[in-house]
C-alpha cells in the first residue's frame, strides 16, 4: 500500500478496519492538523476539526473499501470541515471574537491580516449575493440576532418563511463557499 492511494479490493472485518482506521489516523493525523491550525489560526479549533474529520471516518469504516484515495478523501473532508467552521466564525459574533484574540499579532503578521480580509470579503460576497428579502433573514438572524419568531413579526411574514428562507440562504452561502474553496484552500 504506498503513500498516497490507500484503495483496498476486498471487505474488511471489524478488526482490520479497527487496524486500518488506526494507521490512518496516526499517517495523517499531524498533517491534517497542522493544515487546520493553518486555517482557522487556532490549535483548539483545529482539534476540533480534526476529531469531527476522524469520527466521520470511523462512522464511514465500512465503506473504506470504495474510498479510492483515502488522503485525498481526508484532506477533503478536513477542509470541508473548515469551512464550516469558518462559515460559523463568520455568523456567530463570539466565536469570530475568539479568532480575532486566538489570532498572532497582527500587525507582526500582516498576511494572516490579509487573509483574514480576504476571508471577510469572500463570506460578505456570498452574503450580497442572496436574493434582497433572503438577504434581510439572514443578516436578522446571523448579525442582529432575532430569532424567527421576531424575523417573522418585525417582517410581517409566517414563521414557516423566515424558516425556508433562512434554510435557502445557508445553502446559497455554503455553494458559494465551496465554489470558492479552491481559492481559500489551494
Amino acid at each position: 500500500m504506498d503513500n498516497n492511494r490507500h484503495h483496498i479490493n476486498r471487505p474488511l472485518n471489524d478488526k482490520a478496519l479497527e487496524l486500518l482506521f488506526e494507521e490512518l489516523f496516526r499517517r495523517h493525523e499531524y498533517r491534517l492538523y497542522t493544515l487546520a491550525q493553518q486555517l482557522t489560526k487556532s490549535e483548539q479549533y483545529a482539534k476540533d476539526v480534526i476529531q469531527e474529520v476522524f469520527i466521520k471516518l470511523w462512522e464511514r469504516r465500512q465503506d473504506l473499501d470504495r474510498i479510492e484515495n483515502i488522503e485525498a478523501w481526508l484532506y477533503r473532508m478536513t477542509e470541508n470541515k473548515v469551512i464550516d467552521f469558518l462559515r460559523k466564525a463568520a455568523a456567530d459574533g463570539r466565536l469570530k471574537e475568539a479568532i480575532w484574540k486566538n489570532l498572532p499579532n497582527q500587525q507582526e503578521n500582516p498576511e494572516v491580516l490579509i487573509e483574514t480580509k480576504e476571508y471577510h470579503q469572500i463570506i460578505r460576497k456570498a452574503i450580497d449575493s442572496l436574493p434582497a428579502q433572503r438577504k434581510l433573514i439572514y443578516e436578522l438572524n446571523r448579525e442582529k440576532g432575532l430569532n424567527y419568531q421576531e424575523i417573522a413579526q418585525t417582517l410581517q411574514i409566517s414563521k414557516h418563511t423566515v424558516k425556508n428562507q433562512l434554510s435557502s440562504a445557508l445553502q446559497s452561502i455554503r455553494r458559494f463557499l465551496n465554489g470558492t474553496s479552491r481559492i481559500i484552500f489551494p
